[in-house]
């Protein structure tokens, strides 16, 4: 089983006969490979044969390049390693209960290159590094020590559809060249591995070496969960492979054999598809799944099975000229989607599934018999991702706000695995902009906060001299988009609020001083913010003004959205330094925040209209800037209240998409305007309407991503401005609760807190708020509402 450890394991390993400094942190294994490695991409398989005198517990330190699955006598241990980047080389730690006697220890190991690998996957080169803990293992485990064999394994070939985009290829596996048993070290062919250099400590490794730099996995194992789901919805027999291109039509549908697909998905029966035809199945999941997909086959020599993902079915047979409309349907409709091939040899109960997980709501399987029947003897699901449950509680009058909290919370697990992901289905990066909502609505459901400082690590890890992170990490490249690095400086922040860990800000506050730097040397003349370097995404507005997500004059010019945003980093910034301590570059962050606003406030204010424009020449203004401008609290109280009257009134503003409108939503709740609150959320209150189960990534009729989980942000709302629950001290040592109910007559929540829970219960009546609130042991507070305050204590009081 795996287990958690924090240091390197060889830490405290003296070693007199080494006595160079540069070499203290090398571990007692070495990097292994075949003799004669093919380029990637290729898949291998290594095995180790030891024999136990009695029955003890082994600790192995394991990892891999690119990614591994570990065997134990034919059983799977683990998969891994943890995605990070070379100086973040992840390991995984596994405590094995073995009996005396012996045992097989199998690893299968892939590379596929950086033209096939996903984005995300970076590599130094193919290898495979285990290592025992305890030292008289050493000889019989180690490798680079102990006897590891191995050998390149054929029946893979990869592809990558032009779809797949970021998410790396799609596989075919040859049955008929498989090596079946490897997983318990049979077959022949195996030679020697070769060994290559140490692993060393990521923490203290040799100054400019190259290679992996060995740090422990810092997340728990992702979900592995068998799931028998679905339904069949449709099955025909189509006229070619190129299911694509045919149209699913009530004419061609055989309902009689639905049953027997469905019961093959429950994992309650077989489907026998006969000799020399076609089927094609769509598979209705019923909700959205990150999963392997494993199908077992017998006879059928010569078919092809292929396992096909999607989202949605298209109105068009090619998938950018038509629209998704309502999901639940597929009659009328194409089915596209991306997936994997399998071709059988004929043997009976063969084990297929891709060497990564798959994602969608829509499964369709399409075989293909040659001269022989195929029987599908099951077909399941091995759901994987974060293991990030749902531990607050929400509920209020309306149901419509209850009913969506199972799309927010799906869509959010679904874009939790080893980092978080903008979506699943496409590219599976980690964008900042993305990353700050995903973490705030982790916050609003779960204690945890091993996955947001993961995050907050890895995009401090990508930052370039300059200062900026990469606007997507990990990745094998450093793409960047200025203005997601202000958004970390912002997640920083939430973190040392909502959480308490202020050791661990105080170690980025480097990173977050380095951001602010680089945008005090993009100032002009006029000590404006002037074109920052890459891409200056801000939101997938739709307007001539816009292009591909940047805001008017924001690549080339000066942009009245990117010099809001950074005088909001800035106030954030000036309050991480008062709470790791450091009063006086507190100090300096004010101050410069105060000549931020009045640049601002120079260059875009519209005295007649009340607002802040977007660019220079005031020819156009957006619901981004007031926002940013309200939510910096840099505003004189008149002049907020007129721009808090435009974010209402004015009828010509950019509107914010549902990424951004998580902004809008906070500078409403800021100002008070529940009503437009509420309105907003109908965005939300639709998505059942349309047959979601996850939230989208631009808007219902949109044709991409249809799992975004930046739309999951109104659950932290439900909590951070309906309840009104927020912290009032870094750590969240002190609790503000401000509800603002708007049409609500009752509420309650649970909130899951780093001391324990905050428990809240309110009535809205004739404009009085009152109700019950239960604080932590420790934990006091402020409750104000109606015009009242209260001070709160630890444990249960009433308020209001």
């Amino acid at each position: 089983m795996r287990v958690p450890i924090d240091r390197d394991p060889f830490a405290d390993r003296a070693d007199t006969a080494r006595p160079l400094w540069r070499d203290v942190f090398v571990w007692p294994a070495r990097w292994i490979h075949p003799p004669e490695p093919p380029a990637p991409p290729l898949v291998v398989a290594y095995r180790c044969r030891v024999e136990l005198p009695s029955a003890r517990t082994v600790r192995l330190h394991v990892s891999a390049d690119e990614r591994y699955e570990l065997f134990l006598d034919g059983a799977r241990v683990g998969r891994g390693p943890e995605r990070g980047d070379a100086a973040n080389w992840f390991f995984e730690t596994y405590d094995l209960d073995l009996s005396g006697g012996e045992h097989m220890l199998v690893a299968r190991v892939w590379s596929l290159g950086p033209d096939l690998a996903p984005a995300a996957q970076v590599s130094v080169e193919h290898g495979l590094l285990v290592c025992p803990q305890e030292e008289e293992l050493l000889e019989s485990l180690a490798t680079g020590t102990a006897p590891w064999e191995c050998r390149v394994l054929e029946g893979y070939s990869f592809s990558v559809p032009s779809r797949a985009g970021l998410s790396g290829a799609r596989v075919q596996i040859d049955g008929a060249r498989c090596a079946w048993g490897v997983e318990r070290g049979e077959g022949e062919g195996w030679v020697a591995a070769e060994a290559g250099p140490p692993g060393v400590d990521g923490e203290h490794s040799r100054y400019g070496v190259p290679g992996h730099g060995l740090k422990p996995a810092p997340l728990p194992p992702m979900l592995e969960e068998p799931r028998h789901a679905g339904r069949a919805v449709y099955v025909d027999e189509p006229a070619c492979a190129e299911t694509g291109e045919v149209r699913m039509t009530a004419e061609n549908d055989l309902p009689e054999e639905h049953a027997a697909w469905t019961t093959l998905c429950r994992g309650e029966g077989a489907v026998t598809v006969p000799a020399a035809s076609r089927r094609r199945a769509l598979i209705d999941l019923e909700d959205y799944y990150c999963a392997y997909p494993e199908v077992l086959l017998s006879g059928g020599a010569g078919a092809r099975v292929r396992v096909l993902w999607e989202e949605a079915c298209y109105d068009a047979p090619r998938p950018g000229d038509g629209a998704k409309g309502q999901r639940d349907e597929f009659l009328g409709r194409y089915f596209h989607g991306l997936g994997d091939t399998f071709l059988p040899d004929g043997g009976e109960r063969r084990r297929f599934e891709p060497l990564w997980w798959r994602a969608g709501r829509y499964v369709e399987i399409f075989v293909e018999t040659a001269e022989e029947p195929l029987t599908l003897e099951r077909f399941g699901l091995r759901e994987t991702r974060y293991p990030l449950e749902m531990e607050s509680e929400f509920e209020a009058d309306d149901g419509r706000l209850n009913g969506i909290v199972p799309i927010m919370v799906r869509g959010l697990q679904m874009c939790s695995h080893e980092t978080y992901m903008d979506c699943p289905f496409y590219e599976q990066l980690m964008y900042v902009g993305d990353t700050r909502l995903e973490v705030l609505a982790t916050y609003a459901i779960s204690r945890d906060k091993r996955l947001p400082r993961k995050a907050i690590r890895m995009f401090d890890a990508s930052r370039i001299p300059e200062g900026l992170t990469a606007c997507s990490y990990p990745s094998r490249g450093k793409a960047l988009i200025a203005p997601f690095s202000l958004w970390w400086v912002a997640m920083l922040y939430d973190y040392a609020f909502w959480r308490d860990d202020l050791e661990f800000v105080r170690r980025m506050m480097p990173g977050a001083r380095a951001v602010a730097d680089y945008f005090l040397g993009c100032r002009n003349a006029d000590g404006l913010v002037e074109a920052p370097r890459g891409w200056n995404y801000m939101d997938w507005v739709r307007d001539e003004e816009w292009h591909t997500g940047t805001p008017p004059d924001g690549q080339w010019g000066v942009s009245g959205m990117i010099n809001w945003q950074f005088t909001l980093a800035l106030t954030l910034l000036s309050e991480l330094e008062d709470a790791v301590g450091e009063h006086e570059l507190a100090s300096r962050a004010g101050r410069l925040a105060g000549d931020q606003t009045d640049r601002c406030h120079e260059a875009f204010w519209d005295e007649e209209r009340g607002l802040y424009t977007d660019t220079l020449d005031g020819r156009c203004a957006s619901e981004h800037t007031q926002c940013l401008a309200l939510l910096s609290d840099m505003l004189p109280q008149e002049r907020a209240a007129r721009v808090a009257d435009a974010l209402m009134s004015e009828p010509d503003l950019f509107r914010t998409t549902i990424y951004f409108s998580h902004y809008l939503l906070d500078a409403l709740g800021h100002v008070g305007r529940m009503d437009a609150f509420f309105k907003r959320l109908e965005e939300w209150f639709a998505l059942p309407e349309w047959g979601f189960k996850t939230t989208y990534e631009v808007s219902a009729d949109s044709t991409r991503s249809d799992c975004h989980a930046w739309g999951a942000h109104p659950l932290w709302h439900y909590f951070a401005t309906v309840l009104g629950i927020r912290p009032a001290a870094p750590g969240f040592r002190r609790v503000s609760i401000r509800p603002q109910m708007g049409p609500l007559r009752r509420a309650r929540g649970r909130l899951p807190h780093p001391a324990g829970t905050i428990e809240v219960e309110l009535q809205a009546e004739d404009g009085r708020v009152t109700g019950e609130v239960t604080l932590p042991d420790g934990v006091e507070g402020e409750f104000n509402a109606s015009g009242r305050a209260k001070d709160l204590a630890p444990g249960h009081q009433q308020v209001g």
